[in-house]
């Protein structure tokens, strides 16, 4: 069956369109507020006159090459392509600042296609039992995961714990804009009825991390600095002690976020968000992480396609969505005469054999497309600063706008780069008020609800052995460091 599968999708016809989708998706990956959502929710319709297997391999050349494309920005210019690759900044725009823009490019495009790999591989062997696993969540199981995940506010704080919680907790304050979650009363919307909707988590992210980033350079002057490092682009492969150094690091990421990413909702910037930081602990170059760490870069590379086969396995054995491009794909298929869920393992099993192939391939072909651009990619950083200033204020712009086709989102994205400048001037950490924006309102609706079913008890979070472990590593990372400190200041007063 596997056979018969391979030699189905090697036609050249199906090569050919999943090498459009993964050309595609890499563009669109790269450029800041144009989501893989949008792209494969575009190019769906484009799909219905090709056969099931060419319209598919489109579609997963796209998901699979788009994440990936994700961290092209995320490293050369601090702007995160995709909501995945807001880890892929702390990083590789430090690489790029040193001189290693080639690298942080290479180990971008060779983890991601590591990671995919692995969940492809993960999502063949073993899709029945991770599913099961993933049923277990329920809204106490995610208020467990929302609060593990904003417990990395802590590991993401940079120089200073208290300016990152206080970020953090502004980040969860935006969250709080719009309609409420339970009763969809209007919370701080002013009578606009653009905020109704609450404030996307896209036009924020550009405008922290792009606009921002533009407004910080041309305040600094960065003229020097940029002309004699940042053009540099160096070699693109990682070394095999590189390779060797972080096996242990991204083979442990590569698992977590298969995991992660098998449970509805939640997508790759959690999981790269708990993976960088759980690595970051226990890694003897803890030091360096989220200051040019290759090590930490390859961690969260991994980590944001490693959801893919995690999100595809509660998919096509559910018929539940992993995250949003998924459950774009369930249309997708179901257009071609496939219902999602247990049946499709049964009646339609060559189907399923061929989509677990074009994941494979899918990895290996933007493999191959990402090392051969690389040194293209990278010589972006060759042209005027002016240029690229200009370029990123551009496609800030146009990212925001895309979103939901809105002004407002544009004026979001203005104010929060204005706001974003004067935090970095301050050095206030970006990444923690990401995260509390994100996971935020996950951590309340899915508190209240737990609140809902057990009449307001408390003892709805005990109850489960997936809450109680997750909400005691959510303590762990809080005092873990706090800890560490007083230990290390301990033995060097008795030295």
């Amino acid at each position: 069956m596997v056979t018969e599968a391979i030699i189905a999708i090697l036609d050249p016809s199906v090569m050919l369109f999943m090498l459009i989708g993964v050309i595609v998706g890499a563009l669109i990956g790269a450029l800041p507020g144009l989501s893989v959502v949008m792209a494969i929710s575009i190019l769906t319709p484009i799909t219905f006159g090709l056969e099931p297997a060419q319209g598919l391999a489109m579609l997963i050349g796209v998901y699979n090459s788009g994440v990936w494309a994700g961290g092209i920005s995320a490293i050369l210019v601090n702007t995160p392509g995709t909501p995945a690759s807001i880890m892929t900044t702390l990083d590789g725009y430090a690489m790029t600042k040193r001189g290693e823009a080639g690298l942080a490019l290479g180990i971008n495009v060779i983890y991601s296609a590591a990671g995919g790999l692995i969940s492809s591989v993960i999502l063949m062997l073993a899709a029945f039992p991770i599913a099961k696993f993933a049923l277990k969540f329920g809204p106490a199981e995610y208020f467990a995961l929302s609060l593990f995940g904003l417990s990395m506010i802590i590991g993401v704080s940079e120089k200073s714990i208290l300016k990152g919680v206080m970020t953090g907790c502004f980040g969860f304050l935006i969250a709080t804009v719009g309609l409420d979650s339970m009763y969809a009363y209007p919370r701080y919307t002013f009578g606009m009825v653009d905020l109704l909707q609450g404030i996307s988590y896209v036009p924020v992210m550009i405008g922290l991390f792009g606009f921002a980033e533009v407004l910080a350079q041309v305040y600094e002057n960065r003229k020097d600095e940029r002309d004699q490092e940042k053009k540099k682009i160096g070699r693109i492969i990682p070394t095999w002690k590189m390779v060797k150094d972080f096996f242990p690091f991204t083979t442990i990421s590569a698992l977590v976020s298969v995991i992660v990413g098998a449970i509805p909702g939640a997508g790759g910037d959690i999981a790269s968000i708990i993976c960088w930081d759980q690595c970051k602990k226990v890694s003897k170059d803890k030091e360096n992480y989220g200051k040019g760490s290759a090590e930490g870069l390859a961690v969260t590379c991994t980590a944001n396609n490693g959801i893919i086969g995690g999100a595809m396995t509660t998919m096509l054995t559910l018929g539940i969505p992993g995250d949003a491009v998924t459950a774009v794909l369930i249309g997708s298929l179901m257009m071609y005469g496939m219902q999602p869920g247990p049946m499709l393992f049964v009646e339609s099993k060559d189907f399923v054999y061929k989509l677990m192939v074009m994941m494979v391939i899918a990895n290996i072909m933007f493999l191959v497309f990402g090392l051969m651009t690389s040194k293209a990619s990278a010589a972006l950083l060759k042209l005027k600063e002016q240029y690229v200033w200009a370029a990123i204020v551009l496609l800030s712009i146009v990212g925001s706008y895309a979103v939901n086709n809105s002004i407002f989102d544009v004026i979001i994205m203005f104010i929060c780069g204005i706001i974003g400048f004067f935090l970095k001037k301050y050095d206030f950490p970006l990444p923690p008020l990401i995260l509390g924006l994100i996971l935020g309102p996950m951590a309340e609706s899915n508190l209240r609800r737990s609140l809902a079913l057990s009449a307001g008890s408390y003892r709805i979070f005990a109850a489960s052995p997936i809450s109680i472990v997750l909400l005691a590593c959510a303590v762990l990372a809080l005092a873990g460091p706090v800890i560490m400190k007083k230990i290390k200041t301990k033995k060097e007063a008795e030295v």
